[in-house]
């Protein structure tokens, strides 16, 4: 089938007309051009975005209270009440399918008021109560010593894992800061351990907290059974959009609020979200893969087109070989290589094109630093395999009409055509 006379035929009749064979090739190589770069730019716009997500748990909800809307129970409107330690518990007992509760208090904030002091050094930090759960709903690759465990909870120890900022802010860069003391609004902690969250984790922010035990927290605090808001994940395989409905009545109904009162239990649905921007890209590769396809129907039309005329200019040959008793499906067969063959060298330059595109913006990306919501263009191996097999179903549909039209040349016909 693929002998080197059929080849040498092949390359003799694309190459009869140099520019027109460039010109035709250069619309199926715009259309896989078109379409690499604009798969490559949705999914860097992607990674963009969902970096702001960091690695926290995606299947997570925030909760926390707000004054009540709604009098109820002789209890009147514009109350205030918080979550208590007991809630955990309740929700557990009540809600299937949740994999973590991790209950938090936090004070300070990055750029307030001073609140951390270690030597003659001060700094304003975010300092959350915490429990060991937390790690696994907010990760954080802990660099030195150990993060929270449940011997800390249960003895109310006064420990505290800093972040990488913390660290830099407060110690000198040759000094080891386990085992040193921070004075927290006054209350000594023993740093036991450093972390680091990746560049998404929150940014600058994200480096400058510190994370003691919930306990220990409440004690120093005077926070008491106060639960200040909660972070809750669902196991896999169960979403917690569906069972926030349910969380949110368990504690209406602990607290006494009114069934109806939306705004007294405040929440946000990470998973919620997440899914939003899930479907935001999946209708932007959706319309990325439109485009793509009809900038590559055209180049392929043109192919048709040019084939058709290849056919006519070729009709006296292919009489001539009808007489000689070539079978037609053999000079069928020979349009239909040269047609894929057009379609595939043309559609592989323009992989290669929008691939030395992609490793461009790359490297830009590389020597400039992040840009905020774009961030690693690229296209996986599955979406490259994709559009060769489009090219080569395109090659074989846009030769197969030229293709028809060749085997109904009858010889004597062909033979009179000048």
């Amino acid at each position: 089938m693929f002998n080197r006379d059929r080849w040498r035929e092949i390359l003799e009749v694309l190459t009869k007309n140099t520019w027109r064979t460039i010109f035709t090739a250069f619309g199926v190589c715009w259309g896989i051009f078109i379409l690499i770069v604009l798969l490559a730019a949705g999914k860097g716009l992607e990674n963009g975005i969902k970096k702001d997500f960091g690695d926290i748990a995606t299947n997570t909800m925030f909760m926390w209270t707000r004054a009540t809307t709604r009098a109820y129970e002789g209890l009147p409107q514009g109350r205030r009440f918080e979550f208590k330690i007991d809630d955990v518990q309740a929700i557990r007992d009540n809600v299937p399918n949740l994999r973590f509760i991790s209950p938090r208090n936090q004070l300070g904030g990055f750029g307030g008021n001073n609140n951390v002091v270690y030597g003659i050094r001060t700094g304003a930090y975010n300092v959350y109560g915490d429990y060991p759960e937390i790690i696994n709903q907010d990760p954080m690759a802990v660099t030195s010593g150990r993060f929270l465990n449940y011997n800390d909870i249960n003895e109310k120890r006064k420990v505290a894992i800093i972040g990488l900022g913390v660290r830099n802010d407060l110690y000198d860069k040759d000094e080891d800061p386990l085992g040193t003391y921070i004075k927290i609004q006054g209350v000594n902690f023993l740093v036991i351990g450093t972390y680091k969250k990746n560049d998404s984790g929150g940014g600058e922010e994200g480096q400058k907290e510190i994370f003691v035990p919930f306990t220990s927290f409440s004690q120093a605090f005077n926070r008491g059974e106060d639960v200040g808001w909660m972070a809750i994940t669902a196991n896999d395989g169960s979403s917690i959009s569906v069972l926030k409905d349910k969380i949110v009545n368990v504690m209406k109904e602990r607290h006494k609020v009114h069934p109806e009162d939306t705004r007294a239990v405040g929440y946000f649905d990470l998973y919620e979200q997440y899914n939003r921007v899930e479907s935001l890209f999946g209708a932007l590769k959706a319309v990325a893969y439109i485009v793509g396809i009809m900038v590559l129907l055209s180049g392929i039309i043109g192919v048709s087109n040019i084939m058709l005329i290849v056919v006519k200019e070729r009709t006296k040959e292919i009489g001539i070989r009808r007489a000689l008793g070539e079978q037609p499906w053999s000079i069928k067969k020979q349009i239909l290589m040269e047609s894929i063959f057009l379609t595939l060298i043309s559609g592989m330059v323009g992989i290669i094109f929008g691939s030395l595109v992609i490793f461009g913006i790359n490297s830009l990306l590389d020597s400039v630093g992040p840009v905020d919501m774009f961030m690693s263009p690229s296209v996986s191996v599955g979406v490259v395999t994709g559009a060769l097999t489009i090219l080569m179903i395109s090659g074989l549909l846009a030769g197969f009409i030229p293709a028809q039209s060749a085997i109904r040349v009858r010889p004597i016909e062909a033979l009179r055509t000048e």
